[in-house]
Parts: structure tokens; sequence; C-alpha cells
């Protein structure tokens, strides 16, 4: 029987399948307009399938009574997990708001469908191409360790974060490419990833 539970994996499902098809049909048109067309859809595609679950779990049955749902324990030596999960969770929301004012600002537009008009690589941009990301992650895993649920901590690590990792190397990286062209290439051969560089570089 469909369960709340059901309701993480099927959005998973759907925005993996949804933008492995997308990534396809980029590559089949690799033009500038069907890149900002198909990246309004993959972001459409982020909120429905995992952000919407996650919204769900919040309201019922709330996070910290996921485990019971799944027949799980939660996480062992819960102030341990409380004060990690503060730890990863402020930075990572204070990347999440950095990097939207930065998107804002610098890039005349936003992280998800109005496109940024031009690169940002101001900031804290420079350490790594993905810092809102990076804070997303960060703030998610916090969220899940501080609410001690085992269910939402393996979820986030075996679920979120690899598709989602997915989503930036399969889709993002050439929707980019193609809309800012050579200044993108430029700025991905001379910044990480995902993990910042905090060294100058020799």
């Amino acid at each position: 029987m469909f369960s709340i539970l059901h309701l993480g994996l099927m959005g998973l499902g759907v925005f993996v399948l949804g933008i492995w098809v997308l990534g396809l049909l980029l590559r089949k048109n690799p033009t500038k307009a069907n890149a900002e067309k198909l990246s309004r859809l993959a972001h459409l595609l982020f909120f429905a399938g995992l952000w919407g679950p996650g919204t769900v779990w919040i309201v019922y049955p709330g996070l910290t009574q996921l485990d019971g749902l799944a027949g799980l324990d939660p996480l062992p030596f819960r102030p341990f997990y409380f004060v990690l999960g503060l730890c990863l969770g402020l930075p990572g929301a204070f990347l999440l708001a950095v990097t939207n004012k930065a998107l804002r600002s610098q890039g005349r537009g936003a992280n998800a469908f109005c496109l940024t008009e031009r690169i940002v690589a101001e900031k804290v941009y420079t350490l790594c191409r993905n810092p809102m990301s990076l804070g997303y992650y960060l703030f998610c895993l916090g969220i899940a360790f501080a609410c001690g649920s085992t269910l939402l901590s393996l979820a986030v690590l075996l679920g979120l974060i690899p598709a989602h990792v997915f989503f930036l190397k399969y889709f993002e990286e050439l929707e980019l490419r193609l809309r800012f062209g050579e200044a993108y290439a430029r700025y991905g051969e001379q910044t990480p990833f995902l993990l910042p560089r905090f060294a100058a570089k020799q």
C-alpha cells in the first residue's frame, strides 16, 4: 500500500528520470534557447521531486516521526548529532542566503525559473562553482541530524545529494556552457566543482 514514505522514493525517481530525459533532449538540440527552456523544466522537477516530499514530511508525520513509520531506531547519541546538525545546518543556511543574494545582485536573476543573465564568479563563487548546492546539502544534513532521524539522514546522504549531483554534472553544467559559452568554460577550468578551494591557485 502506498505510504508517506513511498512519496519520497517516487519523487526521487521522477527527478532522476526527468533530468536524464532533459539531458538527452539538451544533447539532441544543444542551443541556448533550448537550454533556457529545459532549465526551467529541470527546476520544476527539482521542486516537485525533491522539495515536495520533504515539505509533506514536515507537515505529516513530522521529521521526528519518520523513523517510527519506517521501523527504524532514531540516531544514537542524540546530543552529539544535534550539535553536529547545528554545525552543518547554520553554515548551510548562510551559503544559501549569500548565494541567492549574489545571483540576484550580480547575476540579475535567481536560482530557479528567473535564469541569471551573467556568470557570477565573485566572492563565494570563487571557492567553488556550486556553493548554493553545497549550502543546500549542508542545510538538509543539518536538519536530519538535528532531528535525530536515521531515515532522513539516509535519505539525504544516499538519495537527495547523489541525485542532485547527477543533475549538476549531467544537465546543469552543459546548460550553463550553452547559455554562457566560453566564459563559463574558463570559469569551470579555474574553479572547483563542489568542494571549496581556500588556498590560492599556484
